[in-house]
């Protein structure tokens, strides 16, 4: 891929709002997170009151990793520290309220959420500015982390709360940090398919075998980004004879990723594209076993993306020691073991036991590639465009 290509931050801004599909004219008020669950459309609480955007005063510009540590890391920041938080959240109200709630009640810090889509939040930080209002970004994925890093607006974390989480599924830099893990999986149907006709590779799924056959959804925030990665891992000219491939295929286009599961489950398609946790979710609501499995790539293919929903904290936060407290409850144990049980994430923090439907996060290889890297979001959508995808 082609890495001299200058984007500047109005480049970037551009083409997250494209993601977000919304305009940036205004504030975003309690919005659902639009490649997650839909968010609870009930009014705010007192832990979720939207913020006003960019019209707050300038934040100061202290460093967030100057900090010092309010408990030691791994275990959840308890006791009174009071004060107050501002968020800017990519993850959607309905998934994340009640361990936010959870947070703020073992801290007593006044917490107020901003919620909307994840790329609408980068966006929205990036045009804010140093006069953002916001201490934390609580963000969907690493592309949108990155997005912000490089523009000089995420601290450096404190090096104890870093080496909590792997370095593959952190900021290399320590700017951002990795709170849950999301595997790239093939959600397919066990009556019409079996594991090993899974092909070694997610390249491969560009055989006349499966014609017909595959579902997509070339609009979801989540496939761009592994979208992204194949473009960062294999250059832009595999990553589009793959779309074509696939393309030409037949691959049935969805709306989301949980629509793709459904289809499988229902035997439209054979398999699709998604991200692991939509097929727990949907056999968790069941309370059954369903005719659908995911087969996670372990190989260090393009296909073994794990993408994390992560989080970063301003270089203008105010409350920085209360952004440090956000960030270490949400690599505690009691937090880590919320995401694996209630959103059916892989947890990132060793010690933590995974849902024994998924395959373990160590022994999955994932493909040598700096997460922050997924921000160059601009030249996948033209690629899609392109091949007449969006």
């Amino acid at each position: 891929m082609n890495t001299n290509r200058s984007v500047s931050r109005r480049d970037i801004i551009r083409a997250l709002a494209a993601v977000a599909g919304a305009s940036l004219a205004g504030p975003v008020l309690a919005a659902c997170g639009g490649n997650e669950s839909p968010a609870s459309t009930a009014a705010p609480t007192a832990t979720s009151q939207a913020s006003t955007g960019g019209s707050g005063a300038a934040a100061t510009s202290t460093p967030a990793a100057t900090t010092p540590a309010s408990t030691p890391a791994g275990t959840p920041a308890t006791g009174t520290i009071g004060g107050s938080l501002t968020v800017y959240s990519g993850r959607s109200q309905q998934l994340v309220q009640k361990i936010v709630d959870e947070f703020a009640a073992a801290t007593g810090i006044d917490v107020k959420v901003r919620y909307g889509d994840t790329a609408e939040m980068a966006a929205a930080i990036l045009e804010e500015g140093k006069s953002s209002p916001a201490d934390i970004f609580f963000a969907q994925d690493a592309g949108a982390l990155g997005a912000v890093a490089r523009e000089g607006l995420l601290a450096e974390l404190p090096s104890d709360v870093l080496d909590l989480v792997e370095p593959r599924f952190r900021s290399p830099d320590g700017h951002w940090i990795g709170l849950s893990g999301r595997a790239r999986a093939v959600v397919y149907n066990t009556e019409r398919v079996k594991e090993s006709d899974i092909p070694p590779s997610i390249l491969d799924f560009t055989d006349p075998v499966w014609k017909d056959r595959l579902g997509w959804a070339p609009t979801n925030a989540s496939f761009q980004a592994a979208v992204t990665a194949i473009r960062v891992l294999r250059g832009d000219d595999v990553a589009r004879a793959w779309l074509e491939g696939i393309r030409d295929n037949g691959a049935r286009v969805y709306e989301n990723n949980d629509v793709i599961v459904s289809a499988v489950i229902a035997g439209e398609i054979d398999a699709g594209f998604v991200n692991h946790y939509y097929l727990e979710r949907q056999r968790a609501e069941a309370g059954r076993d369903l005719p659908a499995r995911n087969y996670i790539y372990r190989n260090g293919d393009p296909g073994a993306l794990v993408n994390v929903a992560g989080a970063g904290i301003l270089t203008t936060a105010k409350n920085q020691e209360q952004a440090i407290a956000f960030i270490r409850y949400m690599l505690s144990p009691e937090a880590q073991t919320y995401f694996a049980e209630e959103t059916h994430e892989y947890p990132l923090v060793a010690g933590v036991p995974t849902d024994p439907n998924l395959v373990p996060l160590n022994e999955i290889q994932t493909p040598d590639i700096d997460l922050s890297d997924l921000a160059d979001l601009e030249a996948t959508l033209e690629m899609l465009r392109d091949v007449g995808l969006l």
